[in-house]
């Protein structure tokens, strides 16, 4: 029985792993032995030239990293904050409009007002070529709140109800006891906002794309994507944007963003990964 179920993870591991290598390969494989096919999860003929013609052919993509990074960062920190206040208030018992607010938080997971209003709302805002409309429209998830909701519900009543008899108010109980124990579960929604965050860029290019300075990475990475298509379908494109050169090809330069968009995340979540499953799971159990 052990030596099938090894069996089976090496299996899983190996068709969970593949498509990864395999991708890798071709960013790191010359463009025209790439064209001959048969590539798998080593490069045949080794070269960075796909990397590099995405850096040096596209001047903005330092100050988009910049700001992917620092959106991520701010985003993952403010959301965390205000989604974790949200689900405190709303876990209390004394609280008397906890289940109004819970179903409206709920409603909003089932309908929601559309793009043209939203994008009126943040017109309204002045949030239009700025860069809070990052932060702002993203602070609240009624799926997070929920969540951190259910991992404050299955704490012992005990812990408020001694700090309450010892003096604290609810700020001190909600910083000093509450916030530590659920570390788990505020992992776990900081890897849920930070991917978000990181992999966005449809806010982009309804809201910033008028502001060079606003750019972020993956908008960036997906107009080099978009012309590396259109190559590899025939179209004519600017001699100064053309990414098919005697070194590169399109087929590379999707494989390369396509890793750069990706290991950043799978950087972090190693560090997450322990607090993960008991994130989700520890809140669920009691309720």
């Amino acid at each position: 029985m052990d030596i099938i179920i090894a069996c089976v993870m090496i299996l899983v591991i190996v068709l969970t792993l593949y498509p990864f290598l395999n991708v890798l390969a071709i960013s790191l494989n010359e463009a025209v032995d790439t064209a001959k096919g048969g590539l798998h999860i080593l490069p045949r003929a080794f070269t960075l030239d796909n990397y590099i013609e995405i850096f040096t052919r596209n001047d903005q993509l330092v100050r988009a990293f910049s700001n992917s990074v620092l959106r991520t960062l701010i985003g993952t920190l403010t959301g965390v904050m205000a989604c974790s206040i949200l689900a405190y208030v709303i876990s209390r018992k004394d609280f008397i409009f906890r289940r109004h607010v819970s179903t409206l938080l709920v409603m909003t997971m089932y309908v929601s007002g559309g793009l043209i209003p939203s994008y009126m709302l943040i017109r309204g805002l002045g949030l239009i070529n700025n860069f809070w409309v990052y932060i702002i429209p993203t602070l609240l998830s009624a799926y997070n709140v929920i969540v951190i909701r259910s991992f404050i519900d299955g704490l012992p009543d005990a812990l408020e109800e001694s700090a309450k008899i010892d003096g604290a108010n609810d700020f001190t109980i909600f910083i000093k006891i509450i916030l530590p124990l659920c570390l788990p579960v505020i992992a776990t929604v900081a890897l849920f906002i930070a991917v978000g965050q990181w992999n966005s860029w449809f806010d982009t290019y309804l809201y910033a794309r008028s502001n060079q300075n606003l750019t972020t990475l993956q908008y960036e990475l997906m107009k080099i994507l978009d012309n590396a298509s259109a190559q590899s379908g025939g179209s004519t494109v600017g001699k100064n944007d053309s990414l098919l050169q005697n070194k590169t090809a399109p087929e590379g330069i999707k494989m390369a963003i396509t890793i750069i968009a990706t290991v950043p995340i799978l950087i972090v979540y190693p560090f997450l990964q322990k607090y993960f499953v008991s994130g989700l799971t520890l809140g669920a159990v009691k309720n």
